[in-house]
């Protein structure tokens, strides 16, 4: 069994890299440790990059399909972590989980359509609401304790006003939620109750932490699989957001031709050889990396909360279950929403997604992501701690 080195640090500006590369126009500086953008510091699995290096060695990259190998992968993938048995045809290519969030809401709404967000979420399930002119919809998420819950009462009220259609982040990004199966259970109840399509983002569902398990929601039973659009994809799990390559699956045969329609008229396509080339390496043989990853993870968000408890305790983070983004109160600071963010890079010299991005209830907090060697993690950590010292000795 192949031991992979997640400390190693490989040096990643002057790739055009968003993360790195665009921490100058982002921040103003180019002094920031970088632990935003959601995608991992991390070499992907060896099996993935030796399927690249094969396909690339042929020369000829004209055009191409996608292999009904890659569907078996994909497949053979949920059923064996998730005992989730999907067929084929229901699943159609995606350049992304972002392309597909725009694609079904043109597909099963109308311009003036009510469509549910459940803030603080990610930030560009507002825009795929808002840019195609449908009404965004707030269902926040109630903190009770240090564990975000659904606010089951104000679903329904906001289902009852005519809403057509939820976005669900299952895992939640950026609270780390795992939903539990009651908590599924009665979401299905309420969406078939009020007659709303789901669609469940479960592009973070292979890295829920040990400890907690992930439930597709389309595998709940037959009555919510028929109202729920699935979007998945190895890119967050193996570290190929640049290969573009998701998968949309709807066992409804009729939501299913809708959405594929809409995908002719705006001509999808068959998208980058090189990214079904790696989805299938990287579910075939990618599994003995993914484990090794996810111990690594977990041992990167405990040695974070335990330097937050020793050393900041005025920050708090939020309990994280699945993904490797840490959200973090920063309230007790006593900055506002813009003050904070320029203390993150002013005072502390690092550069993390703002809270307030992601909604209604994010004000006051930040996303931390750890995907990231644990000598940088610490390097990031410790900038934090003397900026915060710092601020405390002048108050």
């Amino acid at each position: 069994m192949k031991k992979y080195d997640f400390d190693r640090i490989i040096p990643r500006t002057g790739t055009n890299s968003v993360k790195y590369d665009g921490v100058l126009p982002t921040f103003g500086s180019e002094d920031v440790v970088p632990l935003w953008v959601a995608d991992m510091d991390f070499r992907c699995p060896e099996p993935v990059v030796e399927a690249l290096r094969k396909r690339v060695d042929h020369g000829i990259y004209g055009y191409t399909f996608i292999p009904e190998s890659y569907y078996e992968s994909l497949a053979g993938w949920l059923e064996k972590r998730y005992q989730w048995v999907i067929s084929r045809e229901w699943v159609v290519f995606s350049p992304g989980v972002v392309a597909a969030l725009h694609l079904a809401v043109n597909a099963f709404t109308r311009p003036g359509d009510g469509v549910i967000v459940q803030p603080p979420v990610y930030f560009p399930f507002f825009s795929a609401v808002k840019e195609n002119d449908r009404r965004l919809i707030y269902n926040r998420l109630k903190r009770e304790g240090s564990r975000y819950t659904i606010d089951w009462d104000d679903l329904r009220e906001k289902a009852g006003m005519g809403a057509r259609m939820l976005l669900f982040c299952h895992p939640h990004n950026p609270v780390g939620r795992c939903w539990t199966a009651g908590e599924l259970e009665t979401l299905a109840e309420i969406c078939q109750e009020y007659d709303l399509l789901l669609l469940s983002d479960e592009i973070h569902a292979d890295l829920t932490l040990p400890g907690f398990s992930h439930l597709p929601m389309a595998a709940l039973n037959r009555e919510i699989a028929g109202r729920t659009i699935t979007c998945v994809s190895a890119s967050k799990t193996f570290n190929l957001a640049g290969l573009a390559t998701s998968a949309v699956i709807i066992s409804n045969d009729g939501l299913r031709e809708k959405f594929q329609l809409f995908c002719k008229k705006v001509h999808t396509g068959t998208g980058n050889l090189f990214g079904y080339v790696a989805a299938e390496a990287a579910y075939r043989y990618g599994e003995e990396w993914l484990n090794q990853l996810l111990e690594y993870l977990s041992e990167n968000i405990m040695f974070a909360r335990d330097f937050f408890r020793k050393y900041i305790p005025a920050i708090e983070p939020i309990p994280t279950e699945a993904t490797y983004l840490m959200w973090l109160d920063c309230r007790k600071l006593g900055f506002s929403s813009d003050e904070l963010g320029d203390f993150m890079v002013k005072q502390a010299g690092i550069g993390l997604n703002n809270g307030a991005m992601f909604g209604p209830g994010g004000e006051g907090f930040m996303r931390l992501n750890v995907a990231c060697p644990r000598a940088l993690l610490e390097k990031a950590l410790t900038r934090l701690r003397r900026a915060i010292d710092d601020h405390s000795s002048i108050r």
